[in-house]
């Protein structure tokens, strides 16, 4: 007789939400149960109590929960573990055992933990080798992305390992604000490491505007000093002409 339990292990559940384990059993022709019990215990410590969570027994496999909240199901060759509104108190390895008629035992296992949040992101940098490098405390299953001054990484900045851990900053000097975000199903934390700010070149452009405008107002108040002396000079050659004239 083989026994498997088919979920992905170690098997992670949001509090509040539903357990639900899935055991596929193969027998022989001449094998028959007679009983499978679900079982849980802590998955780790020194004195480990073994919890009965369900049975299925008889020629009919009647199944039934020990609590209100768990419910068992044998169909042919598969059986269905159910735990409604999971808390952090059943986590643990869980185990199903098939019996049969001979009283011999097989017995699958998996672990069970609760889905934990994102919590504790940090960035620190890497010198030598021009890296970013995103850390996680404990959060299940987290996903890391990066921002550049608040803008997704382009080539130009750097590239992002496979894992998304490690961002390889391609761009020198390194400058500007790196973000890494990590997510799960529960939310997402992030961090920031500032570098020296990043020269704008909106802002060089607009300073060449203002020395431009600077530089042709002083150049026409130049012409305008130029022509205003060169109309005085022929206004007082003329009075001085009219003098010469009414003395003679």
């Amino acid at each position: 007789m083989l026994v498997h339990i088919t979920n992905k292990q170690p098997v992670h559940v949001i509090p509040g939400s539903r357990l639900d384990l899935k055991a596929w059993i193969k027998t022989e022709p001449q094998e028959e149960i007679s009983m499978v019990t679900w079982e849980r215990e802590p998955e780790t410590g020194f004195d480990p109590v073994m919890v009965t969570l369900a049975t299925c027994s008889g020629s009919s496999m009647k199944c039934a929960g020990t609590r209100p909240n768990v419910r068992v199901n044998m169909e042919q060759q598969e059986t269905t573990l159910q735990i409604n509104g999971y808390s952090r108190a059943d986590s643990g390895e869980y185990s199903v055992i098939v019996t049969d008629r001979t009283g011999a035992n097989t017995t699958a296992r998996c672990i069970v933990r609760e889905y934990e949040a994102v919590h504790h992101v940090s960035v620190s940098i890497n010198v030598s080798h021009s890296s970013l490098v995103c850390g996680e405390a404990w959060g299940t299953d987290p996903s890391f992305s990066w921002l550049h001054e608040r803008a997704v990484i382009t080539q130009t900045v750097g590239r992002v390992s496979r894992d998304g851990t490690t961002l390889f900053v391609t761009m020198s000097p390194i400058c500007g604000h790196f973000t890494c975000v990590v997510s799960n199903k529960l939310g997402h934390s992030s961090d920031t490491y500032a570098a020296t700010p990043c020269k704008s070149e909106g802002r060089g452009m607009t300073a060449a505007v203002v020395c431009l405008v600077l530089l042709l107002l002083l150049c026409g108040g130049v012409l305008a000093f130029l022509l205003w002396r060169r109309h005085k000079h022929n206004n007082r050659g003329e009075r001085l002409h009219e003098y010469l004239d009414e003395s003679l």
